[in-house]
């Protein structure tokens, strides 16, 4: 099966060349799970084999993330996220120009972009990847201020001072949660980073909330929010994407402001 090449709209900052992309037989999609999908690429006239969560070797060619995850599998969680944010940070009265926000997972921009193109102050990206700074570079050069290639969970004394200085008040993860890309450990080590009453919007597939969520991170938000350390203003279930079966992809968005520090699950 070869993808279309139609759009959904999402912006690119820097003009992408486009990839003939080839996906298993229907008759093996319903044996993977969202982490196991794959897909075949013809690259200078070899074919190439990517795992969708093989997010290093995906960045390295350009415009691939984007045409596969938005253009062909139409993501719409950066858009979602974002507008939510937006939606309560102005029924708070407050101003998303006011808004120094810490992405976490920054991927290749994604994120920044929207959040740029909706007008915040400062936006910084973390993200333990390599490759996902330089895609960023090469593709949404001047979206960040910054761009931090670093574990949150041993990050240099220097890096980590650098950050805290910034004085964020929003700290952003999307699409990186659940399938251990980012774990609850580094999820609080940003959070930390975040002001008193700052901002917080995430999002998680919907499978993983509740018991069947076996990275700690459903149990640690869902404590946070029953004891007030996360207030929560906002949240909506959203097609994140779509499956290789062609099946929506659920995920749930939330927006909620900073009432005090997390605590791991084990506390």
């Amino acid at each position: 099966m070869v993808s279309p090449l139609g759009s959904d709209g999402s912006r690119t900052s820097v003009a992408q060349p486009r990839y003939e992309i080839s996906f298993p037989d229907s008759s093996e999609i319903d044996e993977f799970d969202q982490d196991e999908e794959w897909c075949d690429v013809r690259i200078d006239g070899d074919t190439r084999r990517f795992r969708f969560h093989d997010y290093d070797e995906i960045y390295k060619v350009p415009g691939l993330y984007e045409q596969l995850f938005y253009d062909t599998l139409h993501c719409d969680s950066p858009r979602v996220v974002s507008a939510l944010l937006v939606e309560a940070v102005e029924e708070a009265d407050e101003s998303v120009e006011e808004l120094t926000v810490l992405d976490l997972g920054g991927g290749n921009g994604m994120v920044g972009e929207e959040l740029e193109r909706l007008g915040a102050a400062s936006i910084v990206g973390v993200d333990v990847i390599e490759e996902a700074a330089m895609a960023t570079e090469r593709d949404r050069p001047g979206v960040y201020d910054d761009y931090v290639v670093a574990d949150m969970t041993a990050m240099p004394d220097e890096a980590r001072e650098s950050l805290t200085e910034r004085d964020f008040n929003c700290l952003t993860t999307v699409a990186a949660l659940g399938f251990g890309d980012i774990p609850p450990e580094a999820f609080i080590e940003a959070y930390k980073m975040i002001d008193d009453d700052g901002w917080v919007a995430f999002n998680i597939n919907e499978d993983f909330v509740g018991d069947s969520d076996s990275s700690g991170f459903s149990r640690l938000i869902d404590r946070a929010l029953e004891d007030g350390t996360l207030d929560l203003q906002g949240k909506r279930r959203y097609r994140h994407r779509l499956s290789l079966a062609g099946e929506p992809i659920h995920y749930f968005a939330l927006v909620a402001r900073k009432r005090g520090e997390l605590k791991h699950t084990g506390d």
